[in-house]
């Protein structure tokens, strides 16, 4: 799938709103950090898919059930500060890549410390 250079444009636009929004509305509800990893974009701009990872969490869940829930609010603010010609329906998961990243830097630790 190629992605085009509006897509790309829209998603970070998108990326960063919904980055700010995290830290002034949700961080403060909860105690961990919240980090949009990235935004991509459907090729019509319609529907944004953010990927986001829970720091100093285990209630990962959670996060994901109250983003759900402040769903329209969200979209709403973004419709407010970033101007397109539809409002993209925001669809929330968490990243598996972060997850992916910590095993596999867990598993060349593991291979430092028997190396030596």
């Amino acid at each position: 799938m190629n992605i085009t250079r509006r897509q790309k444009r829209v998603g970070s636009l998108i990326k960063e709103e919904v980055s700010r929004l995290f830290l002034e509305e949700i961080q403060d509800s909860s105690s961990c950090l919240i980090t949009v990893t990235r935004v991509e974009m459907s090729t019509d701009l319609k529907t944004a898919y953010i990927y986001f990872s829970v720091f100093g969490s285990e209630k990962k869940e959670t996060i994901l059930e109250l983003l759900e829930a402040r769903k329209g609010h969200l979209r709403k603010s973004i419709a407010s500060k970033v101007k397109l010609k539809y409002n993209p329906l925001l669809i929330f998961s968490l990243d598996p890549l972060t997850e992916y990243q910590e095993r596999i830097d867990s598993a060349l630790e593991k291979i430092k410390k028997n190396g030596k």
